[in-house]
């Protein structure tokens, strides 16, 4: 639990990390928590913390087109300061190839070293659907345990299609802005997006503040959809 617990908070506060004081050389023999991201076009993926043993992936899954690859390893190399540029990685090699996933957007997905890396920042993106592009992707959404992570509910069909619909018109905030204004507190309730070929990932959601860990900021729509589906949990 508290392993799962760290690298949520890990993959939710590491755009904030990168503001650090950069001014101070690596302490010697200094060990850094790395979570397992790339970043390529200018948009960082991670390797979600879901694992493949307890979701297995559908067949459905192919390789496509290579997008570029891996030109730095931040691991043993990198202080906990450093900046990405395009083609750095955490943990993969120097030189593995990054590609596409066949009729995926590479703004959603990508895949290296035969992982899914799924976007977490995307310097472009104004908007929820430029950030996550949902609609038509979309075969589930689950609520997580808080605990250990495991699904405890599975949001209708209807009520997952009006969650597609409603995110399409949701608009992204600065990350930073929305933290000092402590918007990431109180009540957190975790999302499972399943896509249609299998892949999933997470998303956290602060109930309270009706804001998602992306910097998406929800409407009424998308806060009656997730608070009728937490009262059918009983969560």
């Amino acid at each position: 639990m508290q392993k799962y617990l760290l690298l949520v908070c890990l993959s939710i506060f590491l755009a904030s990390c990168s503001a650090a004081n950069s001014s101070t050389a690596c302490p010697p023999n200094a060990e850094i928590d790395w979570i397992d991201v790339l970043k390529i076009n200018n948009m960082k993926y991670e390797h979600d913390y879901v694992e493949e043993n307890d979701f297995p992936l559908d067949k459905q899954i192919e390789k496509g087109k290579e997008l570029g690859k891996v030109t730095y390893r931040m691991a043993d190399s990198a202080c906990s300061n450093h900046k990405m540029e395009n083609g750095h990685a955490t943990f993969l090699t120097e030189g593995s190839p990054i590609y596409e996933i066949v009729n995926y957007p590479t703004s959603l997905v990508v895949m290296a070293d035969n992982k899914v890396y799924v976007v977490s920042e995307n310097e472009n993106a104004q908007t929820a659907k430029e950030l996550y592009p949902l609609n038509g992707y979309v075969k589930n959404i689950h609520l997580a345990s808080l605990e250990d992570g495991s699904i405890v509910h599975t949001f209708s069909q209807h009520s997952k299609e009006q969650y597609v619909a409603a995110w399409s018109e949701l608009q992204l905030e600065d990350h930073e802005k929305l933290y000092k204004k402590g918007l990431f507190e109180g009540t957190r309730v975790f999302l499972e997006i399943e896509l249609n070929n299998g892949i999933m990932f997470r998303q956290l959601y602060w109930a309270d503040s009706n804001v998602f860990h992306s910097g998406v900021v929800g409407n009424v729509k998308i806060q009656n959809i997730i608070t009728e589906e937490l009262k059918q949990a009983d969560y």
